[in-house]
């Protein structure tokens, strides 16, 4: 469709959707309504086009990619593609080849950054070499959070989606235990909260320089300054303000802000998560913690998780 994909969205407030894209994903308003400098239409629609990413969002799952994303997003040097696109951690997609991936970018300018978010290429044995091959000085963000607390997340997003399609799913309880043979460490849930696990593959492929971890706890609490790293980690200008966020008392999180332009993550942000008992609790955490110990080495900074 062409530049011409961006159109206006809710009237009067005026956040942009890409139509192209067909989703409702919340698109900020361009340069000049964040009276930055004047917006990449002013210097002709020939200089919009899709370019690969330099910039990609490899996980971890439910560790906050999607809020990153859209914080990100707000940056007038990012140009953001708002679906997950699976390139390199589906056969499917990744047969298509690069053309096809260039047409899931968003338009951006000469100087804006590309950037895609999918959690599960972190989890994908093939992404790493494949993500080298296409581009191996890549910049790559993975924002990590408790893994005990990712995994509970992990459990609710999956039986929210089962029940809204009225389909049993068993208590997590049942899912971690396996009677008195303690853990089930081969459950899902738990294999991708294994950080150090997944990030070898990573290592191997890129050097440290070229991975920057985000903390995703920090990003609830206070999104700034971690979005200050993030920045100076892509190379861009710091332009991300205070009052781009305000804190909303009634989901407990950050929400987004561009002038007068207000966005909130979608209600799948934030579920209360299932009771777990104490037992349990530190059973897990006591599992995780020689892969934490492992994970902090690698990327050379701790985390206060369990």
């Amino acid at each position: 469709m062409g530049a011409g994909s961006l159109v206006r969205g809710w009237p009067g407030l005026g956040p942009w959707y890409d139509a192209s894209r067909g989703h409702g994903n919340w698109v900020p308003p361009r340069k000049e309504a964040l009276g930055l400098e004047p917006a990449l239409q002013t210097r002709g629609a020939n200089s919009l086009q899709r370019r690969l990413p330099q910039g990609i969002i490899i996980g971890v799952r439910k560790g906050g990619t999607r809020a990153l994303l859209e914080m990100l997003a707000l940056h007038p040097q990012v140009a953001a593609a708002h679906a997950e696109v699976h390139f390199f951690n589906r056969e499917e997609n990744y047969r298509r080849g690069l053309g096809w991936y260039r047409q899931q970018m968003p338009f951006s300018g000469p100087g804006q950054l590309t950037m895609e978010k999918t959690p599960g290429y972190f989890s994908s044995p093939q992404a790493p070499e494949r993500v080298r091959a296409m581009d191996p000085a890549m910049r790559l963000l993975l924002i990590v959070r408790d893994p005990v607390e990712r995994l509970v997340s992990d459990y609710t997003q999956i039986l929210h989606n089962r029940r809204a399609r009225c389909k049993p799913y068993p208590p997590l309880e049942r899912l971690l235990l396996r009677g008195d043979r303690g853990l089930n460490t081969r459950y899902k849930a738990i294999q991708r909260s294994l950080y150090a696990l997944h990030l070898a593959p990573w290592l191997a492929a890129f050097p440290p320089a070229h991975i920057h971890v985000v903390d995703g706890g920090g990003l609830i609490r206070e999104p700034l300054p971690e979005l200050r790293r993030v920045e100076q980690f892509l190379g861009l200008t710091p332009s991300l303000r205070p009052d781009n966020f305000y804190f909303n008392q009634t989901k407990g999180f950050y929400c987004l802000q561009a002038g007068a332009h207000q966005h909130c993550l979608d209600e799948s942000k934030g579920r209360p998560h299932p009771p777990i008992t104490e037992q349990l609790l530190e059973q897990l955490c006591t599992y995780f913690s020689a892969h934490n110990e492992h994970f902090f080495s690698l990327v050379g900074r701790t985390f206060n998780w369990c």
